[in-house]
């Protein structure tokens, strides 16, 4: 099997001796052409990876800001259909930046698993992160992805204990995603002692990659946990920045867009050191 974006992006990143940044932005906030420059402009401003969240009605595993941004992109208009365009669209300037779609089943299952796979791949996603599937589940979309080439980046938690964390990893690819805290995206702050326990306990049991998100959101968090880690995930800070430069007619502000890079360039700054 050829080596992916996701794999080949770690391993240039191990011989350089850090972590990757990871940045979250919902697709279509706070409409399509904004949220497609944002997207855009992250590789050049420092995000080695990009999750782009797909729009739901339901973002259970969310906190207020992310589900504002979902809210907002549906508002607009964005649909599962419109975000895979986005990235295709994004593909049309970058090969080689790795994509991961974040979201939920439902509109997954709404679409047809295999027919989202079959465009998704088609559209240049290299993974997926599906919050509300449980190992229990890998059947309804793991395996298939795995079958066809698509990472399927799984989660593990602060009550993951050793048992759990074998079943989760059993069909998971791409990397692993630690939840740092018990609770949504965007909230409390985490504690870099327990994580850092964590992350030695998932490395005993797998070589994939770690990724650490859920409440990281200044440069410092992002220089602390990138010294633990393979990669850290920042969402909500970024998803704040585009909620405080939008009117109340929901249009974004011109300088919406270089805010937004330019915060992400302070945390591409905070992962090199």
């Amino acid at each position: 099997m050829a080596v992916t974006r996701i794999e080949q992006k770690f391993a240039d990143l191990k011989k350089q001796d850090r972590s990757a940044l990871i940045t979250f932005t919902t697709a279509g906030d706070p409409d399509y052409d904004t949220a497609l420059g944002i997207l855009r402009g992250l590789p050049a401003a420092g995000a080695d990876i990009i999750e782009l969240g797909m729009p739901f009605s339901d973002p259970m595993a969310d906190g207020p800001a992310i589900q504002a941004a979902s809210i907002r992109a549906l508002d607009a208009g964005m649909t599962a259909v419109k975000t895979l365009q986005m990235v295709r669209d994004f593909r049309t300037q970058d090969q080689t930046t790795p994509i991961i779609l974040m979201g939920y089943y439902n509109p997954i299952y709404i679409y047809g698993t295999d027919r989202f796979l079959n465009d998704a791949l088609e559209a240049g996603v290299d993974g997926l992160i599906i919050v509300d599937l449980p190992p229990e589940e890998d059947q309804e979309l793991a395996i298939p992805a795995k079958a066809q080439g698509m990472a399927c980046i799984h989660l593990a938690t602060p009550t993951t204990d050793q048992a759990r964390l074998g079943q989760i990893l059993e069909n998971a690819s791409g990397f692993l995603y630690y939840v740092s805290i018990a609770g949504v995206t965007g909230t409390a702050e985490p504690d870099l002692g327990p994580v850092k326990v964590a992350v030695d306990m998932i490395r005993q049991q797998t070589n994939l990659p770690v990724a650490v998100g859920f409440g990281i959101k200044t440069p410092e968090n992002v220089r602390a946990f990138a010294e633990i880690a393979d990669a850290v995930v920042v969402g909500s800070a970024i998803v704040n920045i585009i909620a405080a430069n939008i009117d109340q007619e929901g249009l974004a502000n011109p300088a919406l867009g270089s805010r937004v890079l330019d915060f992400v360039g302070t945390l591409a700054q905070a992962v090199r050191s």
